[in-house]
C-alpha cells in the first residue's frame, strides 16, 4: 500500500472551485444586496418623481413620457448606487456571521481571510463585469432616451391635453385655449386662442382649427376666423379676418440639445481631450471599480468593532462612503477645473480605497501577517 500525497491530493482532487461556504455567503450576499439596493433606489428615484411630477403637471411632459422617464432613471440609479449598497450587504451578511458565531467556527477549521475573500468575491466579480455594461453603455443611453422624450414632449407642451368643452391653460397663463367640440379626425370646431408674448395680447378666434405636417415643421391651421393682437391698456389694435391662419407648434429637424453630460456615448468619450469629458468617464469607470475596491474593504471591516454588532460597522462604513463619495465628487470637479491632472483625478480616490483596505487588514491580523503574506503571493 503506497502513501498518499495528501497536500498534492487536497489541492487538485478533493477541493471543490465554489464550496458550500461560498454558495452560503454568496445567496446572503445577493438577498440582502437585492434589499438594501431596493431600498436606496427608491428613495433617490422618489426624490427625482417630485421634480418630474411637476413637469408633468405644467403640461411640459405627458404622463406617458413621465412613467418611461421614472423607468429610465432607475436604470441610471441603480447602476450609480450600486458600489453603496453592495458595500452595506457585505458589511451586514459578514457582521451578522461575525455575531452568530459563524466566523468562530470557519477560523476554527483552519480558513482565514483568503477564505472569506474568495466567497465574497466568487459573488462581486461577475456583478462587477456585468456593473461595466451597465455603467458605460446602458446608463448613458437611458439618459440620452430621457432627453429625447423631454425635448419631444417640450416640443408640443403648448397643444397638449386640450379637451373638448373646458379651457386648457399652458406656459403659466400665457396661453389657453377653448374648444367646443373634436371630432374623430382630430378636427376642431369653434376655436378660441389667447396668447401673450413680449407684452402683446393676440386672440384668434376661428370656425374650424387642425393639426398639419408642412415641410419645415408642424402646425395648427385655423380656418374661417379672426386675429386681433395688440397691448393691453393701448387702443392700438391689428384685426384681421383670414380664411386659413396657420402658427407652427414645432419645428422639423430642429437639433436636439445634450444638456445632460451623462447621455454622451462612452465611445465619444474615449476619443475627447476636454476636461469636462475626461471626468464623466472616469466617474463611469469609477462605479464598477468602486464594487471592488469597496467590497475588499468591507470583509476587514466587518470584524472591526465585534461587540458593536452589525450596526456599529455600519456606521464606520457609512462615514467611509460619505468621505468615498465627497472625494469622487470633488475629483470630478478639480479635473473639470482642471486643479489636478487628469490621471490624479482617475486613480486617487482608488488609490485611497486601496490604502484605507490595506490599513483595515493590517489592524485585524497584524502589519507583519500582511507583509508576510505579500511576500509569498509576490515572490512564490
Amino acid at each position: 500500500m503506497g502513501t498518499v500525497d495528501w497536500k498534492k491530493g487536497y489541492n487538485t482532487e478533493r477541493r471543490v472551485w465554489v464550496s458550500i461556504l461560498d454558495k452560503m455567503v454568496a445567496q446572503d450576499l445577493l438577498k440582502t444586496l437585492l434589499a438594501v439596493w431596493s431600498v436606496i433606489v427608491v428613495i433617490i428615484v422618489s426624490r427625482k418623481f417630485i421634480s418630474v411630477l411637476n413637469q408633468a403637471i405644467d403640461g411640459q411632459i405627458s404622463n406617458e413620457t413621465l412613467l418611461n422617464i421614472m423607468g429610465l432613471k432607475t436604470i441610471i440609479a441603480s447602476a450609480s448606487f450600486l458600489p453603496a449598497a453592495l458595500f452595506m450587504a457585505t458589511l451586514m451578511v459578514l457582521g451578522r456571521m461575525y455575531r452568530d458565531q459563524e466566523m468562530s467556527a470557519i477560523f476554527s477549521a483552519g480558513a482565514g481571510a483568503g477564505t472569506l475573500y474568495r466567497a465574497v468575491f466568487l459573488f462581486v466579480f461577475p456583478l462587477a463585469i456585468l456593473t461595466v455594461g451597465i455603467s458605460l453603455y446602458v446608463s448613458p443611453w437611458a439618459a440620452a432616451r430621457i432627453e429625447t422624450l423631454i425635448s419631444h414632449d417640450e416640443k408640443t407642451a403648448d397643444i397638449r391635453g386640450i379637451a373638448a368643452g373646458k379651457f386648457s391653460e399652458y406656459s403659466q397663463g400665457d396661453l389657453v385655449f377653448y374648444v367646443e367640440s373634436i371630432d374623430a379626425d382630430g378636427k376642431m370646431e369653434k376655436v378660441f386662442v389667447q396668447n401673450r408674448q413680449h407684452g402683446k395680447l393676440g386672440i384668434i378666434n376661428s370656425k374650424k382649427a387642425r393639426m398639419q405636417d408642412f415641410p419645415d415643421g408642424r402646425f395648427i391651421v385655423f380656418e374661417q376666423g379672426e386675429h386681433i393682437q395688440g397691448r393691453p391698456g393701448e387702443l392700438n389694435y391689428v384685426i384681421e379676418q383670414f380664411a386659413e391662419y396657420a402658427v407652427r407648434i414645432e419645428e422639423k429637424g430642429s437639433p436636439l440639445k445634450k444638456d445632460l453630460h451623462e447621455s454622451i456615448p462612452t465611445a465619444e468619450l474615449w476619443n475627447s481631450t476636454l476636461s469636462k469629458d475626461i471626468a464623466e468617464l472616469q466617474r463611469r469607470i469609477a462605479i464598477p471599480i468602486g464594487v471592488i475596491l469597496l467590497s475588499f474593504i468591507a470583509v476587514p471591516l466587518a470584524q472591526l468593532s465585534p461587540r458593536g454588532g452589525v450596526y456599529g460597522n455600519m456606521i464606520v462604513g457609512f462615514l467611509i462612503y460619505f468621505s468615498y463619495g465627497n472625494l469622487a465628487h470633488v475629483s470630478q470637479v478639480w479635473v473639470i477645473k482642471q486643479t489636478i491632472p487628469s490621471w490624479l483625478g482617475g486613480i486617487g480616490i482608488h488609490v485611497f480605497l486601496l490604502v484605507m483596505g490595506t490599513i483595515l487588514l493590517a489592524r485585524l491580523y497584524g502589519w507583519q501577517w500582511l507583509i508576510i503574506n505579500i511576500k509569498a503571493k509576490v515572490f512564490k
